[in-house]
């Protein structure tokens, strides 16, 4: 007797990512104004780290974004923000900085999965 066929599914298959570095200026609201410009284009932050630069006045955000073939237009937008300083793609990190991230995070205080 032949196997049933597999039901189907609503999955999409995973669209490519991208990790963006930006560099921006430290203060109230900046991630808002950054994290909105994405959502506004229909983009999904798959992951977000952001830590201040020494001194304090800037940040460096790493954003994993998803959709990575519409990203130009964004990358634009982003440029234009006065908060944000600099912008630049980073092929030598992935998803798996962030899971790496996330793992040394719960491992510093004392959380398991």
């Amino acid at each position: 007797m032949p196997n049933p066929p597999t039901p189907p599914t609503d999955r999409k298959a995973p669209t490519p990512t991208i990790v963006l570095e930006l560099r921006v200026q430290n203060h109230p609201g900046a991630m808002a104004r950054i994290t909105a410009l994405f959502a506004d284009g229909g983009f999904n932050l798959e992951a977000i780290l952001c830590v201040p630069l020494p001194g304090g006045i800037e940040s460096r955000m790493l954003l994993l974004v998803s959709d990575a073939d519409r990203l130009t237009h964004v990358e634009g937008e982003l440029a234009r923000l006065p908060d944000v300083l600099a912008v630049r793609r980073r092929a030598d990190l992935g998803p798996e900085y962030f899971e790496w991230m996330a793992e040394m995070g719960a491992g510093a205080h004392g959380h398991h999965r």
